[in-house]
């Protein structure tokens, strides 16, 4: 994937020799990423003979390729906290929580507290979270295993405020968040139940 990275268009004879591996050991892998998704092709005319069929990566392909969204985004907030203050980073995550309550508003919609929080579930399942949920003693506890802005929430604890804020809104009862991942715990745990009225 390096190769077509730093040079797309190539044929399976062209990365075989730079490789240094036998046309059907390329084809075996090219075969591998394009049934991936990964990888695609098209034909390019020759002034002589066949067209040549040469590969290129997806931008799915671009996803196994080193980013630095979160330094990026951690450093906006710190620049904005600098020419703007702090004020200015509390209105961002307000923001960003209208956004994203909005969003979730139209998948979330259930006529009960149950089906919210099942809708609730596959949202954030497909945001990343990798979320659990059970009922103990009455009380639904929802628990996320990975946290897709970890590292801007340790430094901005206004990012997990807005989750909390974001779920009472949604569910329509107040949400306790047990533990976080941005204060150390290996996962985020958040509790409620239909007699927990939002404050």
């Amino acid at each position: 994937m390096a190769l077509l990275k730093q040079s797309p268009n190539q044929s399976v004879g062209e990365i075989a020799q730079k490789l240094g591996i036998t046309e059907m050991a390329v084809r075996r892998h090219l075969n591998n990423l394009e049934r991936d998704q990964l990888l695609s092709s098209h034909l390019v005319r020759q002034s002589m003979g066949r067209p040549s069929r040469v590969y290129y990566l997806t931008e799915k392909a671009d996803d196994f390729f080193p980013k630095a969204y979160t330094t990026f985004a951690i450093e906006l907030i710190e620049d904005l906290q600098s020419v703007q203050g702090a004020d200015a980073v509390e209105q961002l995550f307000v923001r960003r929580a209208e956004r994203l309550y909005r969003q979730y508003k139209e998948e979330v919609n259930g006529d009960g507290l149950e089906e919210k929080v099942h809708q609730l579930v596959q949202v954030q399942n497909r945001k990343g979270y990798m979320v659990e949920l059970e009922k103990q003693e009455g009380r639904w506890i929802l628990k996320e295993y990975n946290c897709p802005i970890a590292q801007v929430a340790k430094q901005y604890p206004q990012a997990c405020d807005g989750e909390v804020l974001l779920f009472e809104r949604l569910l329509g009862c107040r949400v306790e968040r047990i533990q976080c991942m941005a204060k150390g715990a290996t996962h985020c745990v958040f509790a409620f139940s239909e007699n927990e009225t939002e404050n």
